[in-house]
């Protein structure tokens, strides 16, 4: 088919298109243009691309010739010119070499918005914005054009509002969802949002910047949110209301992972370049989800459209990655993201601070041994983790996904001395897939199936280099199971969700010693079935929204059923006052215990076991919490009070570095607490304070005294930061401090008679105040229209300050005296990274 043929079948078919959805007596500018050429004996000249984008209501036939013309520039902005008494030009004014396109940004941040879908409609064209928000469209139609994202809400805009001599900047409006509206889109930095049901979203695709960060690490970002800590700046030990980070739920899309953090968790596990999504639920968790008694860190990085191929590349002083996303067909895309160490191939000023600070008081640094030797150590370290994701759009109604994750840490140690040389060594391995399948039956109903797998493990193998002892450690879980969740929406201000889940948990412990000779292995298995049922109210206002939901848990091996209640309630006040209630009760079976201190190689010592409702009971949640959100003029305020209460914990569980280390009993704990957050947005700057206060206490009634203060208690946090973002440039300055961790210290620097320390009361004593200014930098530059740079700079710890975050004691059996072990956050850390994206 020749050009001027093809050209022409096109005209035709969007003509055909065109004409039927016009409005009434409203024709094509083509249409009308022939009537008037018979009507008036003349011939207009055109080119057809200027003219079929327009339809207005013809002219009355009874108008003199001069008067329709009028009509019709006025109506289209056209210009006609007379050539003779026979021939009129038709052109438009402005100069269009260009593609016609445009520019999507959000209407209150300006920010551009990527990924978003524009497709012309009742046809199949589809194009996507690009990292800039902009889009180019191929071809020229009378239709209408159709924005769409996840995020904003719905646009059309008619076709000739992009025919102009520029490419127009559109604004689209956040999207309020059904049920889960976004109260502010704009929290403590771009790209957080806090929402309704007392949850925080993080989309790092939109993120803007936070002090101290090099990339949108997720679970380093979580703890710039009130309420949530760590006791030693690390992403393995975030502590969520006063509980430790095992009570924590972590989820990547549905897969529960045992293992965050690489560098033995001074760096999040989940590569920074994949285009993610957390949400954060410190409270009122919905009733699908279980096992856990804290927070619930939910983490999805799947897409709801099939978006364009897209790559980066990237590299910091501690690492490299990539990611890519290919848009296999119309239907189909598969996600593929990697990174990697760079440790074992060159040792950076970064890299030695991260070692320095992870390897303290550890036997790498030879601290099992209480004798004055020269020892040689040297290590061998590095980690990486891969993900990739398969997603297939089956007709309109189905969709299928497919996701795998591998993350792994591996260090390997030499140590020697004279002539004796022993090598030790550590891996830690999670390994995760899950398949899903959605089905839309209609607006009113849906289904969503779920199959899921993790495996952890955790294996050490530590050579004494003062002997021939040798100990062997395995700990490793297996978690598997199936979830089915579906929806109802019964009207328009009420849906009811109801599902089932099956759960098989298996846990291993594994210890070899060969001399004195010792083996010791224990193997637990849990099943459990899991029955679900969620009613949820929305006011046709969108003022009132409640949820109450019920998870009914039944426990083969204990054949129990345990019930947790959820609920959420919000209520809108007046257009700026937003208040709060939300409650819960929660179970958990898999916890982390300690049993020595020097346990893999004293460096990931925690290891998961399973409840046996003997010496380690189910533990069990209770939580209620009351706050409000106001938002006037570009102030944002909130504040939480809770109460929260924890039974059925371990002292293996805790901690403990005390009187209480190898004591083995289980009682309880409970926190009253308020989070306070103030942010103020002028502009291009904004800057906020956030203050969390705790009272956390732990109830045993076995210990003596059986009431004290818990080992993760900050009774008082604050955190700071200024941000400046003007254009494709960013600033972040903010700073932490809060109360010093709890410590319990000895009655005398000399032992009892029979050579043990004695301690005074538990925890009658804490650290200094920790203290930390940080600052980041980001700068955009735009290489050409498909590839851009980005680049990020990053000072931990500006002032070098000393902060102390634990502190115990330990016996020095050559000089009979009692010696204090510190461990110190990080001290003045620089870091850059370098994005290409393409």
């Amino acid at each position: 088919m020749s050009k001027k043929h093809l050209f022409s079948s096109l005209f035709l078919f969007f003509f055909m298109l065109s004409y039927a959805q016009q409005e009434e007596g409203s024709l094509p500018l083509k249409t009308i243009l022939e009537k008037i050429e018979i009507q008036n004996n003349i011939k207009f000249n055109y080119i057809v691309e200027e003219v079929i984008v327009v339809t207005i209501i013809p002219p009355k036939t009874t108008l003199p010739l001069f008067e329709k013309l009028k009509y019709i520039e006025s109506k289209t902005g056209l210009k006609i010119k007379k050539i003779n008494s026979t021939y009129y030009s038709v052109f438009n004014n402005q100069k269009l070499d260009k593609p016609l396109c445009g520019t999507l940004v959000d209407i209150e941040t300006k920010l551009p918005i990527e990924s978003a879908t524009i497709k012309i409609q009742n046809t199949d064209i589809t194009v996507f914005s690009d990292e800039k928000g902009y889009f180019e469209i191929p071809i020229i139609s009378p239709n209408s054009i159709e924005i769409s994202h996840i995020n904003f809400e719905k646009k059309v805009v008619p076709f000739k509002e992009l025919y102009v001599s520029d490419c127009p900047k559109i604004q689209l409006k956040i999207v309020v969802l059904k049920l889960d509206e976004v109260l502010t889109k704009h929290y403590l930095t771009t790209g957080i949002y806090k929402k309704n049901d007392g949850s925080i979203e993080i989309k790092p695709a939109k993120f803007g910047i936070l002090p101290g960060l090099i990339e949108t690490d997720l679970l380093q970002t979580m703890q710039q949110i009130p309420g949530i800590n760590s006791v030693d700046e690390t992403v393995s030990n975030i502590n969520v209301r006063g509980g430790t980070h095992d009570q924590n739920l972590f989820l990547w899309n549905g897969i529960r992972m045992f293992q965050t953090g690489h560098f033995f968790g001074l760096i999040s596990a989940f590569n920074p370049s994949l285009a993610q999504t957390i949400s954060v639920t410190k409270n009122g968790t919905s009733a699908f989800f279980g096992e856990s008694v804290s927070s619930l860190i939910d983490i999805s990085s799947h897409s709801k459209s099939i978006e364009k191929t897209s790559s980066s590349i990237s590299s910091n002083l501690i690492s490299a990655e990539f990611y890519t996303r290919i848009k296999a067909t119309k239907k189909a895309a598969f996600t593929i993201s990697g990174r990697r160490s760079l440790t074992d191939f060159f040792s950076t000023p970064t890299y030695r601070n991260y070692r320095n600070r992870v390897f303290q008081n550890t036997v790498v640094t030879n601290l099992n041994s209480n004798q004055t030797i020269d020892i040689n150590t040297r290590e061998k370290f590095f980690f990486y983790d891969f993900t990739t994701q398969y997603l297939q759009k089956i007709g309109t109604k189905n969709e299928l996904t497919a996701d795998i994750i591998i993350i792994k840490n591996s260090l390997f140690l030499t140590q020697s001395i004279s002539e004796a040389k022993k090598n030790s060594n550590l891996g830690q391995e999670n390994l995760g897939a899950t398949l899903n399948w959605t089905t839309n039956w209609n607006k009113e109903n849906s289904t969503h199936l779920r199959f899921y797998v993790s495996k952890y493990s955790l294996v050490s193998k530590n050579e004494v280099v003062q002997s021939n002892q040798i100990l062997d450690q395995e700990n490793k879980v297996l978690d598997l199971g199936f979830q089915i969740r579906n929806s109802h929406q019964i009207s328009q201000t009420f849906t009811f969700n109801n599902g089932y889940q099956f759960n098989e948990i298996g846990v291993t412990n594994f210890d070899k010693i060969n001399s004195p000779s010792f083996s010791r292995k224990t193997v637990q298995v849990l099943r459990s079935h899991s029955f679900i049922g969620e009613g949820i109210f929305e006011s046709e206002n969108k003022n009132t929204v409640a949820k109450i939901g019920l998870r009914g848990t039944y426990f083969d091996t204990f054949e129990i059923l345990l019930l947790e209640p959820r609920i959420q309630f919000s209520q809108a006040l007046n257009e700026n006052i937003h208040l709060e209630i939300l409650a819960e009760q929660k179970n958990q079976t898999l916890s982390q215990i300690i049993d020595l201190q020097q346990d893999f190689l004293g460096i990931e010592k925690r290891r998961w076991t399973l409840a046996n409702d003997t010496t380690h009971p189910i533990q069990k949640s209770k939580q209620f919490s009351f706050g409000f959100t106001y938002k006037k003029n570009n102030w944002l305020i909130t504040l939480d009070n809770f109460y929260k209460k924890i039974t059925g914990i371990s002292t293996s569980s805790q901690g403990f570095q005390n009187q209480f280390e190898f004591v083995k009993t289980t009682g309880d704990y409970q926190v009253l607490g308020s989070e306070f957050l103030i942010q103020k947005n002028f502009g291009k700057f904004y800057t906020w304070v956030s203050y969390s206060y705790n009272d956390n206490k732990y109830f045993f009634d076995a210990l003596q005294p059986a009431e004290f203060i818990n080992n993760y208690q900050l009774r008082h946090a604050v955190s700071w930061a200024g941000i400046y973002e003007w254009n494709s440039i960013k600033f972040a300055l903010g700073s932490k401090w809060h109360t010093g961790k709890p410590i319990t210290t000895p009655q005398s620097t000399t032992l009892n008679s029979d050579n043990q320390i004695v301690y005074n009361s538990p925890n009658n004593s804490k650290l200094n105040d920790f203290f930390q200014l940080n600052f980041s930098a980001s700068k955009d530059w735009k290489i050409s229209d498909k590839i851009g740079l980005k680049t990020n700079i990053s000072l931990i710890n500006i002032l070098n300050t000393n902060n102390s975050i634990n502190r115990s004691y330990r016996i020095n059996n050559s000089e009979n005296t009692i010696e204090s072990l510190n461990t110190y956050a990080l001290g003045l850390t620089p870091n850059i990274n370098m994005k290409l994206s393409f």
